[in-house]
């Protein structure tokens, strides 16, 4: 055996060594588009909820009645990313619900939908200004996804 098929042979052993599988970094509740399914407007209550999805990641700065879960999923980028993080899922899934407990509206988005979301460029700003917790809660998540770009 040559020195050039001793080479060979070792570079092969090294890189089928390596890692093939991609690893997922999940941040949020896993498995969010299907567990929404689960749930149903006007007939499941907050503790129906907490049972399928857990406990919210976030509620509402002035209202407990709105719930936020979020599910993050990121993984390494293949050779032309050199290896930089690529975002696979980015899903958020908005729970309203009334003063009873019974769910009333629930909203899913997911990576495709936030890019379809419309925001207003046109900002009047005064002293008394009450910003809607949803819109700003999702231009910060808009504002992290053009940030990966």
């Amino acid at each position: 055996m040559n020195k050039f098929s001793f080479s060979l042979l070792s570079a092969l052993l090294i890189i089928t060594a390596c890692q093939r599988d991609s690893v997922y970094k999940t941040h949020g509740i896993a498995y969010l588009e299907k567990r929404e399914k689960l749930i149903d407007i006007n007939e499941s209550n907050k503790n129906d909820i907490i049972k399928v999805l857990g406990v919210p990641a976030t509620k509402g700065l002035t209202n407990d009645n709105l719930w936020i879960y979020i599910e993050r999923t990121k993984t390494r980028g293949k050779m032309i990313k050199l290896g930089q993080n690529v975002l696979l899922k980015n899903n958020i899934l908005v729970l309203e619900f009334d003063k009873y407990g019974i769910l009333v509206a629930k909203e899913f988005y997911d990576k495709d939908k936030m890019g379809e979301v419309k925001f207003d460029k046109n900002v009047t700003s005064f002293e008394g200004k009450k910003e809607n917790f949803i819109h700003s809660f999702l231009s910060s998540v808009r504002q992290k996804m053009i940030k990966k770009k």
